[in-house]
């Protein structure tokens, strides 16, 4: 042998252990993924299992090719120089066949993961459709409740006393015959229309409107039925939600994705229309209370709702073609929800306080403030109900404390609550001593402060509005010599406000027209006692005659009170609140009451109310009052 090929043969060899080893490796990973057995059956299917159980390497290569890529139809016998190619290519395609089994093997264990889930689901629900059928899902810990439910149902106090005293009947109402009858017309009639409600707190709208839905039922043409709903609601709870989420007024729709949408539908994708107050009030009363206090933009989409006698829905998840949708959820996105109903709003504001737009739609009833007479009468009454006889003092006690009803009847029912406590059984008398102890624990002031009737020069009554009540100011006036030779001034108290102020300086330049005094040489002061807010130049008169008052050292009647803009001229103007002034010029004992002749058309008609004289300039104010 020479030398050349005896160098040679071991390096062959070498390299043929090497490939016979990468040849075990390829035949051992394919024992483990197909497993011996197996790996036997598909050599044999491929006609290659005697080339696979062969020594000559060759052969042996060519059986993992079929194997590998599986085909029987690869014929060719690599030589040994081919092989260490065709096994890099082998072992390529054996990595990708590995990978792409392992990634079966991880989306086959999701899916059977996800298929048990399914299976635990679909087992579940059949679960509970048989506990429905066979008695519902009904557990010891819920029949537990259940039962202490039961046990709280037994148990109640016998109501409140503020529903026994509540009036029953449009007869039991005191001192607004005139707001019912308005009430009755407008809602009786066979086109009944949204009304408007102005008055104080405690004088009876919500109960009036419900007791004269109930008188309207009764009449032929009224299209109210007997079942027909009065929904009552607070406007100050009312908002509106910039989301839409939740409108318990008009409604809203609970899309899929929303918490409060039925389990049903959200798993199918399918939103529910809910309906609002407006929807329940259909075909009677809406009546919101302090609807001035309702959002501005809430006010709007229920006037659009009052056009419509329709509230519409919308959702981008409703599909009209989707046949899992429920008729009505149809009916509601198609067609809209009812909401034809006649709107009863209430509030304690004055009329320019409310949206131009509301009251533009609406009829407006105006209720007025209860006397001291119809406070007695309520107290009355509502002792009467409890079974208790009211001592005319105590009701007259009650009277000076308060004008509102509700207020006067809680005051009867704390009375009572008193005396039941004091002789340890239900009481039959309420008296005098016992208003005077829940007043004094109440810390109420009298409504109407005592009021000292000696004429002296510079002192008057005015008159005020504050909210539906109408007050009688005390003004007084000093005048005297100039601090400061011919620069005279005046002084004014600057809590009465800015338009009291200019009545001032009206008042100077009249009151220098009608004294030719130069007014330069006087320091005038001018006074409102109490330091009431006077909102407006209703003063202007009361102003001019406590200061002429002053000046010329002339006593003025303390049994009048006067009211009205005096101009530059000295012509007394109209004001607003007439009703209101006469109304509390009344309730102060005053028996005479000056108002602008231009107002004649706005006095009120009161039967044992003061005298009320017209006026159109201020030589007319003073001919009336001075002694």
């Amino acid at each position: 042998m020479s030398e050349e090929a005896q160098s040679t043969k071991p390096s062959q060899r070498r390299g043929s252990t090497s490939l016979e080893r990468r040849v075990d490796a390829l035949e051992q990973v394919l024992i483990q993924i197909y497993g011996p057995e197996r790996l036997v059956l598909r050599a044999g299917k491929l006609q290659a299992l005697k080339q696979l159980r062969s020594d000559d390497l060759s052969l042996k290569v060519l059986a993992l090719e079929k194997l590998i890529l599986d085909d029987p139809g690869i014929t060719h016998v690599p030589t040994r120089r081919e092989i260490p190619k065709i096994l890099s290519r082998l072992e390529d395609e054996l990595a990708d066949m590995i990978a792409r089994r392992s990634l079966e093997d991880e989306l086959e264990k999701k899916i059977a993961e996800r298929m048990q889930e399914r299976h635990e689901e679909y087992v579940r629900d059949i679960r509970n459709q048989i506990l429905k059928e066979d008695g519902g899902p009904e557990t010891p810990e819920t029949l537990k409740k259940l039962a202490r439910l039961a046990q709280l149902d037994e148990i109640g106090l016998r109501g409140s006393a503020l529903d026994v005293v509540r009036p029953a009947a449009l007869e039991e109402v005191v001192g607004q015959e005139a707001a019912m009858e308005s009430l009755l017309a407008k809602l009786a009639s066979p086109y009944p229309q949204h009304v408007l409600l102005y008055g104080p707190p405690g004088v009876g709208k919500t109960t009036v409107a419900r007791l004269v839905l109930e008188a309207a039922k009764k009449f032929g043409q009224s299209p109210f039925q007997d079942q027909a709903p009065f929904v009552e609601a607070d406007g100050t709870t009312l908002r509106w939600d910039p989301r839409e989420v939740t409108n318990p007024l008009l409604g809203s729709v609970h899309d899929p994705i929303y918490q409060g949408a039925r389990r049903e539908l959200a798993e199918s994708g399918i939103p529910e229309p809910k309906t609002g107050l407006v929807t329940e009030a259909h075909g009677g009363i809406l009546f919101i209370d302090e609807i001035g206090e309702m959002d501005p933009i809430l006010q709007n989409k229920l006037l659009k709702v009052l056009e419509d006698k329709k509230v519409r829905f919308d959702s981008p998840y409703y599909d009209p073609e989707d046949g899992n949708v429920p008729q009505y959820v149809h009916k509601l996105f198609q067609h809209g929800a009812p909401a034809d109903f006649v709107l009863v709003g209430a509030t304690t504001r004055h009329p320019e306080d409310i949206a131009p737009a509301l009251r533009s739609r609406c009829a407006e009833i105006f209720f007025d403030p209860l006397t001291p007479e119809d406070i007695e009468r309520i107290v009355s009454d509502a002792g009467t109900k409890l079974g208790l006889v009211v001592e005319p003092e105590a009701a007259q006690m009650i009277s000076q404390y308060t004008l509102e009803g509700r207020r006067a009847v809680t005051l009867v029912v704390d009375g009572y609550s008193t005396a039941f406590l004091r002789v340890g059984e239900r009481p039959t008398v309420l008296d005098r001593d016992t208003i005077q102890r829940v007043i004094s624990r109440s810390r109420l002031s009298p409504v109407k402060p005592a009021i000292t009737r000696d004429p002296e020069p510079g002192r008057v009554f005015g008159l005020a509005v504050a909210g539906y009540h109408g007050l009688v100011l005390e003004i007084e006036a000093a005048a005297f010599p100039a601090h400061e030779h011919g620069r005279g001034r005046w002084h004014f108290n600057d809590t009465a406000g800015s338009m009291a102020k200019d009545s001032v300086f009206n008042a100077e330049a009249c009151l220098r027209r009608v004294t030719g005094r130069d007014l330069s040489q006087y320091d005038i002061h001018i006074n409102v006692i109490g330091g009431g807010n006077i909102d407006g130049p209703s003063a202007g008169v009361a102003i001019f005659v406590a200061a002429y008052s002053a000046l010329t050292n002339s006593p003025v009647r303390l049994d009048t009170a006067m009211t009205g803009e005096l101009s530059l001229s000295g012509r007394v103007k109209p004001v607003g609140g007439i009703p209101e002034k006469i109304f509390g010029a009344s309730q102060a004992g005053l028996k005479r009451v000056l108002v602008p002749i231009d107002n004649q058309t706005d006095l009120p008609r009161l039967a044992d109310g003061p005298e009320v004289v017209l006026i159109r300039t201020v030589d007319d104010v003073l001919r009336e009052v001075l002694l």
